[in-house]
């Protein structure tokens, strides 16, 4: 997802830790967008609205993805992203590869809304077109320009969502008793999301009209909201490339630092999120702590396999590569089998029949599928279906696919 549009570069000349990290990511998205496909929109986002009792192994199981995953996967992929308008559009003074760069986001925004209104309502690759516009201007900039700006827009974010919450502790009784009021489900918001998810699973025209209905709300919210955090995360990470770090250039020490401060905010967020998911302790200005750490866990994860890589195990790590050369791809086959195991009419019809628990034996599996069938694809090809369709409508052309003999 994050290639350069030059013609397919032999493996010895791409940037391996660009691939690593990006196979992380994708897989690591899988396990937050789980709950997505197991339910509808509004019970993927509250615990009291999921189907099953929020207790137990569910809870516990919903802590692993909230401690480990969230947010962390899904920063690093919007990292990755920036430094790929740099690697396709080069500086704004190539007036070429910035026509390149438009056509690459026009058509990203296309195979977008395929995605969301055809396949799932979860897309993140709109919100990423419409960011990536944003950023593409900046590609030229100095690496200590992209970190200020980019800390800017995503600290700003994450301050909102601490100061915001932590304000209603000095509002008026009334006030704070309306708010959490608002947070408790009723019976009848409760019997809503029953009846949504029994017409998601009882067929595919219900699973249609479910699909378009969240996938309206979250671009709502997605465009007025998340565009500009994301925006920040893409200038870091195109700092971050330009610097050497995503390219493994730097210091094993400098590495080692990066991982022992990600554990040190792992840390923090595991808690806070225990507090959240466990003790149900309702403390909502925590949301906006964890959010401000977790893009500093996700490069702990990234520094972690940058360190494995230059200490020689790039053997080793080679299905997480190729996942990674064919994120994209990964991305919507994900979307296509999760589907078909949880919408009704095209698929098994399972939504709101698996637990959480149940749920990560799936995310496995398909993890394993992907980590299989990514080296095999990639021993014949030289790039994956959906990036190669990518590449072609960016040209405007019909480019190669198989590898030469």
């Amino acid at each position: 997802m994050l290639q350069s549009d030059t013609p397919p570069a032999p493996a010895v000349e791409r940037i391996a830790t660009l691939d690593l990290v990006r196979g992380l990511a994708v897989l690591g998205i899988l396990a937050v967008n789980a709950g997505g496909f197991a339910a509808t929109l509004s019970a993927y986002g509250s615990p009291a609205l999921w189907p099953f009792p929020d207790t137990g192994a569910s809870a516990a199981a919903q802590w692993v993805v909230d401690a480990l995953f969230h947010q962390k996967f899904i920063s690093l992929f919007s990292m990755l992203f920036g430094a790929s308008l740099f690697l396709v559009g080069g500086e704004r003074a190539d007036v070429q590869r910035g026509r390149r760069v438009r056509r690459r986001l026009a058509w990203l925004a296309v195979i977008a809304l395929i995605h969301g209104l055809a396949i799932w309502w979860g897309d993140v690759l709109l919100l990423y077109a419409w960011s990536g516009l944003f950023v593409m201007l900046a590609r030229s900039w100095r690496p200590v320009m992209l970190f200020r700006v980019g800390l800017v827009l995503f600290g700003l974010f994450s301050l909102v969502q601490i100061v915001g919450p932590l304000s209603l502790y000095f509002a008026p009784a009334d006030v704070q008793a309306r708010v959490v009021a608002e947070l408790t489900p009723t019976a009848a918001q409760i019997g809503q999301v029953r009846a949504d998810i029994a017409e998601a699973a009882g067929s595919l025209a219900g699973a249609y009209r479910q699909n378009f209905s969240a996938w309206v709300e979250l671009q709502l919210s997605s465009l007025m909201v998340f565009v500009f955090p994301t925006v920040g995360l893409m200038m870091i990470g195109l700092g971050l490339f330009k610097t050497g770090f995503l390219s493994g250039a730097l210091s094993v020490s400098l590495y080692r630092g990066v991982v022992a401060a990600g554990a040190v905010a792992l840390a923090v967020v595991a808690g806070l999120t225990w507090l959240d998911d466990m003790a149900h302790a309702r403390i909502m200005w925590t949301a906006g702590i964890e959010g401000l750490l977790n893009p500093l866990i996700g490069l702990g994860y990234a520094s972690i396999l940058i360190l494995l890589w230059k200490a020689g195990s790039a053997g080793a790590l080679r299905p997480l590569a190729a996942a990674g050369r064919m994120a994209l791809s990964n991305y919507l086959a994900q979307s296509i089998l999760m589907t078909s195991l949880f919408w009704g009419g095209r698929g098994l019809g399972l939504m709101g029949q698996v637990d959480r628990p149940m749920l990560w034996a799936v995310v496995i599996g398909v993890w394993v599928l992907q980590l299989i069938w990514s080296p095999l694809w990639l021993s014949r090809f030289a790039m994956g279906p959906a990036e190669w369709a990518w590449r072609c409508l960016t040209y405007g052309r019909r480019l190669p696919m198989r590898k030469p003999a």
